[in-house]
Protein backbone atom coordinates (compact mmCIF):
# COMPACT_ATOMS: atom_id res chain seq x y z
CA UNK A 1 0.00 0.00 0.00
CA UNK A 2 1.75 3.35 -0.66
CA UNK A 3 1.37 6.81 1.00
CA UNK A 4 0.12 9.84 -0.72
CA UNK A 5 1.59 12.86 0.64
CA UNK A 6 -0.08 16.02 1.13
CA UNK A 7 2.23 17.82 -1.36
CA UNK A 8 1.40 14.88 -4.04
CA UNK A 9 -2.45 16.18 -3.72
CA UNK A 10 -2.14 19.19 -6.21
CA UNK A 11 0.10 17.54 -8.58
CA UNK A 12 -2.40 13.87 -8.33
CA UNK A 13 -5.57 16.63 -9.22
CA UNK A 14 -3.19 18.61 -11.99
CA UNK A 15 -2.68 14.99 -13.54
CA UNK A 16 -6.20 13.83 -13.81
CA UNK A 17 -7.57 17.06 -14.83
CA UNK A 18 -5.27 17.03 -17.20
CA UNK A 19 -6.46 14.36 -18.89
CA UNK A 20 -9.63 15.18 -18.57
CA UNK A 21 -9.27 18.85 -20.28
CA UNK A 22 -7.52 17.00 -23.21
CA UNK A 23 -10.68 15.20 -23.76
CA UNK A 24 -12.92 17.86 -23.31
CA UNK A 25 -11.14 20.10 -25.46
CA UNK A 26 -10.70 17.57 -28.50
CA UNK A 27 -14.27 16.62 -27.94
CA UNK A 28 -15.32 20.16 -28.02
CA UNK A 29 -13.29 21.09 -31.08
CA UNK A 30 -14.72 18.29 -33.08
CA UNK A 31 -18.15 18.76 -31.97
CA UNK A 32 -17.63 22.82 -33.04
CA UNK A 33 -15.80 22.05 -36.25
CA UNK A 34 -19.21 19.51 -36.95
CA UNK A 35 -21.26 22.18 -35.68
CA UNK A 36 -19.82 24.82 -37.85
CA UNK A 37 -20.57 23.12 -40.71
CA UNK A 38 -24.51 22.49 -39.87
CA UNK A 39 -24.32 26.02 -39.15
CA UNK A 40 -23.50 26.54 -42.56
CA UNK A 41 -25.58 24.16 -44.10
CA UNK A 42 -28.92 25.80 -42.45
CA UNK A 43 -28.09 28.98 -43.00
CA UNK A 44 -28.54 28.45 -46.76
CA UNK A 45 -31.08 25.97 -45.88
CA UNK A 46 -32.91 28.34 -43.90
CA UNK A 47 -34.27 32.25 -43.65
CA UNK A 48 -33.20 34.66 -41.33
CA UNK A 49 -36.99 35.11 -40.16
CA UNK A 50 -36.52 30.59 -39.28
CA UNK A 51 -33.48 31.79 -37.29
CA UNK A 52 -35.64 34.40 -35.16
CA UNK A 53 -38.45 32.00 -34.28
CA UNK A 54 -35.77 29.34 -33.02
CA UNK A 55 -34.09 32.07 -31.32
CA UNK A 56 -36.80 32.67 -28.78
CA UNK A 57 -37.39 29.18 -28.34
CA UNK A 58 -33.39 28.56 -26.99
CA UNK A 59 -33.42 31.09 -25.09
CA UNK A 60 -36.46 29.57 -22.81
CA UNK A 61 -34.60 26.71 -23.11
CA UNK A 62 -31.08 28.06 -22.48
CA UNK A 63 -32.93 29.61 -18.87
CA UNK A 64 -34.49 26.43 -18.10
CA UNK A 65 -31.57 24.74 -18.22
CA UNK A 66 -29.57 26.45 -15.91
CA UNK A 67 -31.95 26.41 -13.16
CA UNK A 68 -33.40 23.01 -13.93
CA UNK A 69 -31.39 20.43 -11.65
CA UNK A 70 -31.27 23.28 -8.75
CA UNK A 71 -27.65 23.27 -8.95
CA UNK A 72 -27.49 19.50 -8.52
CA UNK A 73 -25.10 18.74 -11.01
CA UNK A 74 -22.26 21.41 -9.89
CA UNK A 75 -23.36 20.14 -5.84
CA UNK A 76 -22.68 16.32 -6.96
CA UNK A 77 -19.31 17.26 -8.37
CA UNK A 78 -18.15 19.48 -5.02
CA UNK A 79 -19.72 16.72 -2.78
CA UNK A 80 -17.42 15.67 0.51
CA UNK A 81 -18.43 12.06 0.55
CA UNK A 82 -19.49 8.66 -0.41
CA UNK A 83 -21.39 9.35 -3.81
CA UNK A 84 -23.20 6.03 -3.08
CA UNK A 85 -25.27 8.09 -0.66
CA UNK A 86 -26.17 10.95 -1.75
CA UNK A 87 -26.98 9.43 -4.97
CA UNK A 88 -30.47 8.75 -4.57
CA UNK A 89 -31.57 12.03 -3.11
CA UNK A 90 -29.92 14.11 -5.62
CA UNK A 91 -31.43 11.94 -8.30
CA UNK A 92 -34.87 12.16 -7.27
CA UNK A 93 -34.71 16.16 -6.48
CA UNK A 94 -33.22 16.52 -10.15
CA UNK A 95 -36.15 14.76 -11.39
CA UNK A 96 -38.77 16.24 -9.33
CA UNK A 97 -37.45 19.87 -9.98
CA UNK A 98 -37.13 19.26 -13.84
CA UNK A 99 -40.59 17.92 -14.30
CA UNK A 100 -42.00 20.99 -12.31
CA UNK A 101 -40.01 23.68 -14.37
CA UNK A 102 -41.29 21.61 -17.50
CA UNK A 103 -44.81 22.33 -16.54
CA UNK A 104 -44.31 25.98 -15.82
CA UNK A 105 -42.43 26.51 -18.80
CA UNK A 106 -45.23 25.05 -20.87
CA UNK A 107 -48.19 26.99 -20.25
CA UNK A 108 -46.19 30.06 -19.86
CA UNK A 109 -44.70 29.86 -23.54
CA UNK A 110 -47.40 31.45 -25.55
CA UNK A 111 -46.84 35.09 -23.35
CA UNK A 112 -43.40 34.51 -23.14
CA UNK A 113 -43.39 34.18 -27.24
CA UNK A 114 -45.33 37.37 -27.41
CA UNK A 115 -43.00 39.07 -25.22
CA UNK A 116 -40.29 37.88 -27.29
CA UNK A 117 -42.63 39.64 -30.67
CA UNK A 118 -42.96 36.13 -32.44
CA UNK A 119 -46.10 34.12 -30.98
CA UNK A 120 -45.99 31.92 -33.44
CA UNK A 121 -42.80 30.56 -31.62
CA UNK A 122 -45.00 29.21 -28.39
CA UNK A 123 -45.09 25.43 -29.79
CA UNK A 124 -41.16 25.51 -30.72
CA UNK A 125 -40.75 26.85 -26.93
CA UNK A 126 -43.15 23.30 -25.42
CA UNK A 127 -41.19 21.00 -27.69
CA UNK A 128 -37.90 22.22 -27.24
CA UNK A 129 -37.92 22.79 -23.44
CA UNK A 130 -38.62 18.82 -23.43
CA UNK A 131 -34.54 18.63 -23.05
CA UNK A 132 -34.80 19.27 -19.39
CA UNK A 133 -36.72 16.24 -18.27
CA UNK A 134 -34.04 14.33 -19.62
CA UNK A 135 -31.02 16.69 -18.23
CA UNK A 136 -33.42 15.76 -14.75
CA UNK A 137 -33.02 12.14 -15.37
CA UNK A 138 -29.20 12.34 -16.34
CA UNK A 139 -28.28 15.37 -13.93
CA UNK A 140 -25.69 12.66 -11.18
CA UNK A 141 -24.99 10.71 -13.86
CA UNK A 142 -23.59 13.42 -15.98
CA UNK A 143 -21.39 14.89 -13.01
CA UNK A 144 -20.17 11.29 -11.87
CA UNK A 145 -18.26 11.54 -14.86
CA UNK A 146 -17.23 14.82 -14.63
CA UNK A 147 -16.61 14.12 -10.55
CA UNK A 148 -14.48 11.56 -11.60
CA UNK A 149 -12.53 12.99 -14.32
CA UNK A 150 -14.30 10.73 -17.00
CA UNK A 151 -14.48 13.13 -19.74
CA UNK A 152 -13.78 10.79 -22.82
CA UNK A 153 -17.39 9.71 -21.73
CA UNK A 154 -18.91 12.78 -21.91
CA UNK A 155 -16.79 13.71 -24.94
CA UNK A 156 -18.10 10.59 -26.89
CA UNK A 157 -21.80 10.81 -25.75
CA UNK A 158 -22.35 14.31 -26.77
CA UNK A 159 -20.54 13.91 -30.00
CA UNK A 160 -23.02 10.93 -30.88
CA UNK A 161 -25.70 12.87 -29.74
CA UNK A 162 -24.49 15.58 -32.25
CA UNK A 163 -24.68 13.25 -35.15
CA UNK A 164 -28.24 12.09 -34.01
CA UNK A 165 -29.31 16.18 -34.37
CA UNK A 166 -27.16 17.21 -37.17
CA UNK A 167 -28.62 14.22 -39.15
CA UNK A 168 -32.68 15.38 -38.71
CA UNK A 169 -31.91 19.05 -38.33
CA UNK A 170 -30.27 19.20 -42.06
CA UNK A 171 -33.20 16.52 -43.72
CA UNK A 172 -35.54 18.04 -41.69
CA UNK A 173 -34.06 21.68 -43.49
CA UNK A 174 -33.75 20.46 -46.50
CA UNK A 175 -38.21 19.17 -46.78
CA UNK A 176 -38.88 22.29 -45.38
CA UNK A 177 -38.79 21.78 -41.87
CA UNK A 178 -38.37 25.43 -41.20
CA UNK A 179 -37.51 26.24 -37.31
CA UNK A 180 -38.81 23.23 -36.01
CA UNK A 181 -35.18 21.62 -37.89
CA UNK A 182 -33.66 23.26 -35.21
CA UNK A 183 -35.86 21.74 -32.39
CA UNK A 184 -36.60 18.61 -33.39
CA UNK A 185 -32.68 18.17 -33.77
CA UNK A 186 -31.94 19.58 -30.85
CA UNK A 187 -34.54 17.03 -28.54
CA UNK A 188 -33.63 14.08 -30.94
CA UNK A 189 -29.59 14.97 -29.68
CA UNK A 190 -29.96 15.22 -26.35
CA UNK A 191 -32.04 12.09 -26.18
CA UNK A 192 -29.14 9.94 -27.84
CA UNK A 193 -26.95 11.52 -25.44
CA UNK A 194 -28.89 11.56 -22.27
CA UNK A 195 -28.97 7.48 -23.06
CA UNK A 196 -25.28 6.78 -23.37
CA UNK A 197 -24.36 9.09 -19.91
CA UNK A 198 -27.01 6.85 -18.36
CA UNK A 199 -25.49 3.96 -19.20
CA UNK A 200 -21.93 4.95 -18.68
CA UNK A 201 -21.70 6.27 -15.48
CA UNK A 202 -22.58 3.34 -14.26
CA UNK A 203 -25.06 4.73 -11.37
CA UNK A 204 -27.24 2.15 -9.27
CA UNK A 205 -31.02 3.19 -10.44
CA UNK A 206 -32.19 3.83 -6.56
CA UNK A 207 -34.89 5.95 -5.38
CA UNK A 208 -34.55 7.81 -2.33
CA UNK A 209 -34.74 10.58 -0.04
CA UNK A 210 -32.57 11.32 3.03
CA UNK A 211 -33.45 14.75 4.35
CA UNK A 212 -30.05 15.98 5.90
CA UNK A 213 -28.40 14.87 2.68
CA UNK A 214 -31.22 17.10 0.88
CA UNK A 215 -30.59 19.72 3.21
CA UNK A 216 -26.72 19.71 2.11
CA UNK A 217 -27.53 19.94 -1.54
CA UNK A 218 -30.09 22.57 -1.41
CA UNK A 219 -27.73 24.84 0.74
CA UNK A 220 -24.89 24.52 -2.37
CA UNK A 221 -27.28 24.38 -4.81
CA UNK A 222 -29.97 27.08 -4.68
CA UNK A 223 -27.89 30.07 -4.28
CA UNK A 224 -25.89 28.35 -7.47
CA UNK A 225 -29.13 27.66 -9.22
CA UNK A 226 -30.24 31.22 -8.79
CA UNK A 227 -26.76 32.90 -9.94
CA UNK A 228 -27.45 30.28 -12.96
CA UNK A 229 -30.62 32.04 -13.52
CA UNK A 230 -29.64 34.94 -13.59
CA UNK A 231 -26.64 34.26 -16.10
CA UNK A 232 -29.44 32.58 -18.47
CA UNK A 233 -31.15 35.98 -18.13
CA UNK A 234 -28.08 37.90 -19.01
CA UNK A 235 -27.37 35.70 -21.75
CA UNK A 236 -30.61 35.51 -23.60
CA UNK A 237 -32.31 38.18 -22.21
CA UNK A 238 -31.44 40.15 -25.79
CA UNK A 239 -33.03 37.47 -27.80
CA UNK A 240 -36.34 38.66 -26.04
CA UNK A 241 -35.67 42.50 -26.24
CA UNK A 242 -34.29 42.18 -29.77
CA UNK A 243 -37.20 40.29 -30.93
CA UNK A 244 -39.31 42.80 -29.36
CA UNK A 245 -38.16 45.74 -30.58
CA UNK A 246 -37.18 45.11 -33.92
CA UNK A 247 -38.97 41.46 -35.61
CA UNK A 248 -37.53 38.24 -36.40
CA UNK A 249 -35.89 39.41 -39.21
CA UNK A 250 -33.36 41.02 -37.69
CA UNK A 251 -33.27 38.86 -34.91
CA UNK A 252 -32.21 36.14 -36.82
CA UNK A 253 -29.14 38.36 -38.14
CA UNK A 254 -28.26 38.78 -34.54
CA UNK A 255 -28.82 34.98 -33.38
CA UNK A 256 -26.33 34.21 -36.56
CA UNK A 257 -23.61 36.55 -34.80
CA UNK A 258 -23.90 35.57 -31.13
CA UNK A 259 -23.81 31.90 -32.24
CA UNK A 260 -20.46 32.83 -34.09
CA UNK A 261 -19.51 34.20 -31.27
CA UNK A 262 -19.72 31.65 -29.16
CA UNK A 263 -17.90 29.51 -30.77
CA UNK A 264 -14.38 29.92 -28.54
CA UNK A 265 -16.85 29.68 -25.71
CA UNK A 266 -18.08 26.49 -26.83
CA UNK A 267 -14.65 25.24 -27.14
CA UNK A 268 -12.95 26.14 -24.44
CA UNK A 269 -15.01 27.42 -21.53
CA UNK A 270 -17.30 23.75 -21.93
CA UNK A 271 -14.00 21.97 -21.38
CA UNK A 272 -12.62 23.88 -19.08
CA UNK A 273 -16.38 23.74 -16.76
CA UNK A 274 -16.66 19.67 -17.33
CA UNK A 275 -12.81 19.98 -15.44
CA UNK A 276 -12.62 23.11 -13.45
CA UNK A 277 -15.34 22.62 -10.55
CA UNK A 278 -13.91 19.34 -9.78
CA UNK A 279 -10.73 20.06 -10.15
CA UNK A 280 -11.07 23.84 -8.11
CA UNK A 281 -12.92 21.96 -5.31
CA UNK A 282 -10.02 19.31 -4.51
CA UNK A 283 -7.98 22.08 -4.98
CA UNK A 284 -9.88 24.01 -1.93
CA UNK A 285 -10.13 21.13 -0.06
CA UNK A 286 -6.19 21.20 0.25
CA UNK A 287 -5.31 24.51 1.21
CA UNK A 288 -6.12 28.08 0.03
CA UNK A 289 -2.54 28.55 -1.29
CA UNK A 290 -3.26 25.47 -3.47
CA UNK A 291 -6.44 27.16 -5.07
CA UNK A 292 -4.44 30.33 -5.93
CA UNK A 293 -1.95 28.66 -7.28
CA UNK A 294 -4.21 26.48 -9.46
CA UNK A 295 -5.76 30.03 -10.69
CA UNK A 296 -2.39 31.66 -11.31
CA UNK A 297 -1.37 28.96 -13.20
CA UNK A 298 -4.78 28.49 -15.18
CA UNK A 299 -6.04 32.30 -15.98
CA UNK A 300 -2.66 33.19 -18.00
CA UNK A 301 -3.10 30.19 -20.39
CA UNK A 302 -6.75 31.03 -20.48
CA UNK A 303 -5.73 35.04 -21.14
CA UNK A 304 -3.19 33.90 -23.75
CA UNK A 305 -5.38 30.97 -25.63
CA UNK A 306 -8.48 33.52 -26.24
CA UNK A 307 -6.78 36.80 -27.38
CA UNK A 308 -5.60 36.11 -31.18
CA UNK A 309 -9.12 34.49 -31.53
CA UNK A 310 -11.23 37.52 -30.06
CA UNK A 311 -8.92 39.62 -31.68
CA UNK A 312 -9.33 38.27 -35.53
CA UNK A 313 -12.74 37.45 -35.07
CA UNK A 314 -13.60 41.06 -34.53
CA UNK A 315 -11.27 42.76 -37.25
CA UNK A 316 -12.30 40.01 -39.94
CA UNK A 317 -16.61 39.49 -38.84
CA UNK A 318 -17.23 40.90 -42.47
CA UNK A 319 -15.16 38.92 -44.65
CA UNK A 320 -15.68 35.66 -42.30
CA UNK A 321 -19.48 36.14 -42.47
CA UNK A 322 -19.76 36.59 -46.24
CA UNK A 323 -17.11 33.43 -46.82
CA UNK A 324 -19.38 31.24 -44.76
CA UNK A 325 -23.11 32.28 -44.91
CA UNK A 326 -23.49 34.54 -48.15
CA UNK A 327 -24.07 38.30 -48.42
CA UNK A 328 -27.08 38.02 -47.64
CA UNK A 329 -26.25 37.83 -43.61
CA UNK A 330 -23.93 40.92 -43.98
CA UNK A 331 -26.09 42.83 -41.36
CA UNK A 332 -24.65 39.99 -38.74
CA UNK A 333 -20.96 40.95 -39.45
CA UNK A 334 -21.28 44.87 -37.70
CA UNK A 335 -23.35 42.60 -34.75
CA UNK A 336 -20.59 40.24 -34.47
CA UNK A 337 -17.54 42.74 -34.01
CA UNK A 338 -19.53 44.22 -30.77
CA UNK A 339 -20.44 40.66 -29.39
CA UNK A 340 -16.51 39.49 -29.83
CA UNK A 341 -16.00 41.46 -26.60
CA UNK A 342 -18.95 39.82 -24.79
CA UNK A 343 -16.89 36.69 -25.43
CA UNK A 344 -14.04 37.37 -24.13
CA UNK A 345 -15.95 38.69 -21.00
CA UNK A 346 -18.15 35.59 -20.84
CA UNK A 347 -14.96 33.24 -20.55
CA UNK A 348 -13.05 35.12 -17.56
CA UNK A 349 -16.25 35.52 -15.57
CA UNK A 350 -17.05 31.83 -16.52
CA UNK A 351 -13.87 31.01 -15.31
CA UNK A 352 -14.44 32.84 -11.66
CA UNK A 353 -17.97 31.25 -11.20
CA UNK A 354 -15.73 28.16 -11.72
CA UNK A 355 -13.05 29.16 -9.45
CA UNK A 356 -15.94 30.30 -6.89
CA UNK A 357 -18.09 27.06 -7.10
CA UNK A 358 -15.13 24.88 -6.76
CA UNK A 359 -14.57 26.67 -3.26
CA UNK A 360 -18.29 26.57 -2.21
CA UNK A 361 -18.77 30.60 -2.66
CA UNK A 362 -21.78 29.62 -4.60
CA UNK A 363 -23.65 32.69 -2.98
CA UNK A 364 -20.88 34.96 -4.45
CA UNK A 365 -21.56 33.34 -8.02
CA UNK A 366 -25.21 34.90 -7.38
CA UNK A 367 -24.27 38.70 -5.97
CA UNK A 368 -22.12 38.65 -9.22
CA UNK A 369 -24.42 37.87 -12.22
CA UNK A 370 -26.97 39.81 -10.58
CA UNK A 371 -24.97 42.89 -10.50
CA UNK A 372 -24.31 42.22 -13.75
CA UNK A 373 -28.35 41.82 -15.11
CA UNK A 374 -29.13 44.44 -13.27
CA UNK A 375 -26.67 46.71 -15.63
CA UNK A 376 -27.53 44.77 -18.31
CA UNK A 377 -31.47 44.62 -19.01
CA UNK A 378 -31.98 48.71 -18.94
CA UNK A 379 -28.71 48.91 -21.40
CA UNK A 380 -30.20 46.28 -23.77
CA UNK A 381 -33.45 47.90 -23.74
CA UNK A 382 -31.52 51.33 -24.66
CA UNK A 383 -29.46 49.89 -27.27
CA UNK A 384 -31.68 48.28 -29.42
CA UNK A 385 -34.04 50.89 -29.18
CA UNK A 386 -31.42 53.65 -30.50
CA UNK A 387 -29.16 51.21 -32.10
CA UNK A 388 -31.15 48.01 -33.24
CA UNK A 389 -29.49 44.68 -33.12
CA UNK A 390 -25.55 46.44 -33.16
CA UNK A 391 -26.92 48.73 -30.02
CA UNK A 392 -27.95 45.78 -28.29
CA UNK A 393 -24.31 44.07 -28.78
CA UNK A 394 -22.14 47.56 -28.42
CA UNK A 395 -24.20 47.75 -24.78
CA UNK A 396 -23.10 44.05 -24.15
CA UNK A 397 -19.96 44.89 -25.06
CA UNK A 398 -20.03 48.17 -22.72
CA UNK A 399 -21.59 46.52 -19.56
CA UNK A 400 -19.53 43.36 -19.63
CA UNK A 401 -16.16 45.20 -19.63
CA UNK A 402 -16.94 47.82 -17.08
CA UNK A 403 -19.60 45.81 -14.89
CA UNK A 404 -19.14 42.02 -14.88
CA UNK A 405 -15.38 42.06 -15.44
CA UNK A 406 -15.25 43.85 -11.74
CA UNK A 407 -18.06 41.98 -10.06
CA UNK A 408 -16.01 38.33 -10.98
CA UNK A 409 -12.05 40.44 -9.72
CA UNK A 410 -13.81 41.31 -6.59
CA UNK A 411 -15.41 38.29 -5.51
CA UNK A 412 -12.67 36.27 -6.47
CA UNK A 413 -10.60 38.83 -3.73
CA UNK A 414 -13.10 37.91 -1.19
CA UNK A 415 -12.91 34.35 -1.52
CA UNK A 416 -9.30 34.18 -0.70
CA UNK A 417 -8.08 34.05 -3.95
CA UNK A 418 -4.88 35.73 -4.64
CA UNK A 419 -4.76 38.00 -7.60
CA UNK A 420 -1.40 39.61 -8.02
CA UNK A 421 0.50 37.11 -9.03
CA UNK A 422 -1.84 36.90 -12.55
CA UNK A 423 -1.44 40.54 -13.69
CA UNK A 424 2.33 40.36 -14.45
CA UNK A 425 1.74 37.20 -16.80
CA UNK A 426 -0.94 38.84 -18.86
CA UNK A 427 0.74 41.99 -20.03
CA UNK A 428 2.78 40.04 -23.07
CA UNK A 429 -0.92 37.80 -24.27
CA UNK A 430 -2.37 41.54 -23.90
CA UNK A 431 0.32 43.57 -26.18
CA UNK A 432 0.68 41.08 -28.43
CA UNK A 433 -2.80 41.29 -28.92
CA UNK A 434 -3.16 44.74 -29.88
CA UNK A 435 0.07 44.29 -32.10
CA UNK A 436 -1.72 41.26 -34.22
CA UNK A 437 -5.05 43.98 -34.75
CA UNK A 438 -2.82 46.53 -36.35
CA UNK A 439 -0.79 43.82 -38.76
CA UNK A 440 -4.25 42.28 -39.42
CA UNK A 441 -6.04 45.33 -40.43
CA UNK A 442 -2.85 46.42 -42.20
CA UNK A 443 -2.79 43.23 -44.35
CA UNK A 444 -6.66 43.41 -45.04
CA UNK A 445 -6.15 46.50 -47.24
CA UNK A 446 -3.25 45.30 -48.84
CA UNK A 447 -4.65 42.24 -50.03
CA UNK A 448 -7.29 42.96 -52.39
CA UNK A 449 -10.60 42.99 -52.24
CA UNK A 450 -12.13 39.30 -52.07
CA UNK A 451 -13.40 38.08 -48.68
CA UNK A 452 -12.07 34.65 -49.16
CA UNK A 453 -8.43 35.74 -50.14
CA UNK A 454 -8.63 38.66 -47.02
CA UNK A 455 -9.43 36.19 -44.28
CA UNK A 456 -6.83 33.44 -45.44
CA UNK A 457 -4.05 35.73 -46.03
CA UNK A 458 -4.68 38.19 -42.99
CA UNK A 459 -5.94 35.34 -40.52
CA UNK A 460 -2.29 33.63 -41.11
CA UNK A 461 -0.38 36.77 -40.66
CA UNK A 462 -2.26 37.77 -37.57
CA UNK A 463 -1.73 34.10 -36.11
CA UNK A 464 1.82 34.33 -36.95
CA UNK A 465 2.41 37.49 -35.26
CA UNK A 466 0.41 36.61 -32.00
CA UNK A 467 2.31 33.18 -31.60
CA UNK A 468 5.92 34.89 -32.20
CA UNK A 469 5.66 37.98 -29.59
CA UNK A 470 3.18 36.70 -27.35
CA UNK A 471 3.81 32.62 -26.64
CA UNK A 472 6.97 31.55 -25.37
CA UNK A 473 8.43 28.49 -26.25
CA UNK A 474 7.63 26.65 -23.26
CA UNK A 475 4.33 27.41 -23.18
CA UNK A 476 3.89 25.99 -26.49
CA UNK A 477 5.04 22.86 -25.38
CA UNK A 478 3.10 22.81 -22.32
CA UNK A 479 -0.30 23.56 -25.25
CA UNK A 480 1.25 20.89 -27.21
CA UNK A 481 1.34 18.19 -24.20
CA UNK A 482 -2.00 19.14 -23.28
CA UNK A 483 -3.93 17.99 -26.76
CA UNK A 484 -1.48 15.81 -27.88
CA UNK A 485 -2.78 12.32 -28.33
CA UNK A 486 -2.07 9.41 -25.64
CA UNK A 487 -2.90 8.52 -22.29
CA UNK A 488 -1.46 10.18 -19.53
CA UNK A 489 -1.31 8.10 -16.14
CA UNK A 490 -3.54 9.13 -13.38
CA UNK A 491 -4.41 7.82 -10.10
CA UNK A 492 -7.54 6.14 -9.25
CA UNK A 493 -10.18 8.58 -8.45
CA UNK A 494 -12.77 7.16 -5.35
CA UNK A 495 -15.48 8.46 -3.43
Amino acid sequence: MTTETTDDVPEAINAQATRGLRWSLLGNMAMKVASFGMAIVLARLLTPADFGDYAVALAATQFVMHINDVGLIAGTVQWRGALEKMAPTASTLALAFSVVIYLVFFFLAPPFANLAGTPEAAPLVRLLTVVILIDGVTAVRAAKLMRTFQQDKLTKANFLGFCAQAAVAITMAANGGGPYSFVVGMVTGSLVTGILVFIWAAVPVRVGFDREIAKKLMRFGIPLAASLGVEAVLMNADYVIVGNVTGAVLLGFYLLAFNVSSWVPGVISTAIRQVSVASFSRLSEHTPEALSAGVARSVPLLVTGLVPIAVLLAVLSPQLVDVLFGAQWEPAAAVLRWLVVLTVVRMLTAFALDILTGAGATRATFWLNLGWAVALIPALLIGAHRGGIVGAAVAHAIVGSLVAIPLALLALHRAGVRLAPIGPALVRPLLAGALTAAVTVLVVHLSGSEPLVQLIVAGCVGVGVYVVTAVPLKQLRQWAATVRPGRTPTPAVTD
